[in-house]
């Protein structure tokens, strides 16, 4: 199964009910456990760099960081930050939704398109830019690049 959901998936608002609802904590987190987000970044990284097609050093050119900062993030030992985690959806080519999905799935905030610097970002996934492009945009805009 991919890393990116969960099988049998309930909607957010019946599983908070369910939670509501429930006895016991304890009750609750084994009768759903098929309905939490699942999966390590490295599982979803390597599956999303062998959908692309591209080597390691390739992703890691492509998303400005390092083969070594890139090697220690999909062996585990490093966390991406936010920014770091958005350039190698964009490295990747991930689809607005599934760097919506991601970014969901290891806590962080989704894009906000109600934010400037979201907006940007969301403009230049959804066509397409690379890591440049979109830094470019972010500087012209006048907000904080990605890296």
């Amino acid at each position: 199964m991919s890393p990116f959901h969960t099988k049998n998936t309930l909607r957010t608002d019946e599983l908070e009910k369910q939670l509501s609802a429930s006895l016991h904590l304890d009750e609750f987190l084994q009768e759903n456990q098929d309905q939490f987000l699942t999966g390590e970044l490295r599982e979803l990284l390597a599956e999303l760099i062998q959908k692309q097609g591209i080597s390691k050093s390739e992703l890691a050119r492509r998303a400005h960081m390092s083969d070594v900062y890139l090697f220690q993030i999909l062996n585990g030992r490093r966390t991406p930050s936010r920014d770091r985690l958005l350039s190698l959806c964009i490295a990747l080519g991930c689809s607005v939704n599934e760097v919506q999905e991601i970014l969901k799935q290891f806590r962080y905030n989704r894009l906000y398109v109600k934010d400037r610097r979201d907006a940007v970002i969301l403009y230049g996934i959804e066509r397409k830019w690379d890591v440049a492009g979109l830094n470019d945009a972010l500087y012209n805009a006048g907000e904080e690049t990605l890296v």
